[in-house]
């Protein structure tokens, strides 16, 4: 039996059938997993329920907000350390023995890794889906989450590295790469609204999607990814217009609404 190291894994989840399977066993070297799921309609609470691992589900309303999501997770974790995973996501083995390692020094940081980004299969080297680093293992003492859709994963410690990949493919079609477009696109306007920024026409619909594309097909070189690095460049700036015509049909409506409150 694979010998489990004092860690909870928190992973969010919705409708995640195609997913969850992989991302849990990824992740089985955990002493325990924590699935925040957002009242799943297909089979991923049926899926996760039948692995034999320590895996407790718990549903909650998402809400649009992945940082409380995350942060809700935190509640039930019993373990000194977590790790933050999408379903969406794998564990590769290099990085399974880099948290180990981590682990087993416990030196309190909060450890960033290197996520490598897969379309259909094809890694994703440049442009929009290039490598990133994200924070996703610390401490649990005294980590939080932010955000509604990029989100913040905060912790008292200081920064580290860890070697190794988190692989992630987050389209699994272009079907659902427009159904997380309409959403996150409703999301980041909603955020924006929320917090007072408002959208000059000239400045956010027409020259700022510009922008958005040359920097991510020219600047981050997503021309060195080929027919992908095109299309997913092209998509970025409807993106971008997409989520700043939102926001500035938000306020169109609020300034209609408050002028009819006058009038009444």
């Amino acid at each position: 039996m694979q010998e489990k190291i004092p860690l909870c894994v928190i992973i969010p989840t919705r409708n995640e059938e195609v997913n969850i399977s992989d991302c849990i066993d990824s992740c089985s070297f955990a002493e325990e997993i924590i699935i925040i799921d957002d009242f799943s309609t297909d089979r991923t609470v049926e899926i996760a329920k039948s692995k034999p691992l320590n895996i407790q589900i718990v549903q909650r309303a998402l809400n649009g907000d992945f940082g409380s999501q995350y942060t809700f997770g935190l509640e039930f974790a019993s373990q000194p350390w977590v790790l933050f995973i999408d379903a969406d996501e794998r564990v590769s083995e290099d990085l399974k023995k880099s948290i180990c390692q981590a682990i087993a020094l416990q030196t309190p940081h909060r450890y960033w890794i290197q996520r490598t980004n897969f379309y259909k299969h094809h890694p994703m080297r440049h442009g929009v889906l290039r490598p990133d680093w994200v924070a996703r293992l610390m401490p649990r003492d005294g980590a939080l989450v932010k955000g509604l859709v990029h989100q913040e994963f905060l912790s008292p410690h200081s920064d580290a590295k860890l070697a190794g990949h988190l692989f992630h493919n987050p389209y699994r079609s272009w079907e659902h790469y427009f159904g997380k477009f309409t959403k996150y696109t409703d999301l980041s306007a909603e955020k924006y609204f929320s917090s007072g920024k408002r959208c000059s026409f000239v400045r956010d619909i027409v020259l700022r999607p510009l922008w958005a594309f040359f920097k991510i097909y020219i600047l981050n070189r997503g021309f060195l990814d080929g027919r992908y690095g095109w299309i997913f460049s092209v998509y970025h700036y409807f993106y971008t217009m997409t989520k700043y015509v939102k926001l500035y049909d938000l306020q169109e409506n609020a300034e209609k609404s408050k002028e009819a409150r006058k009038q009444q």
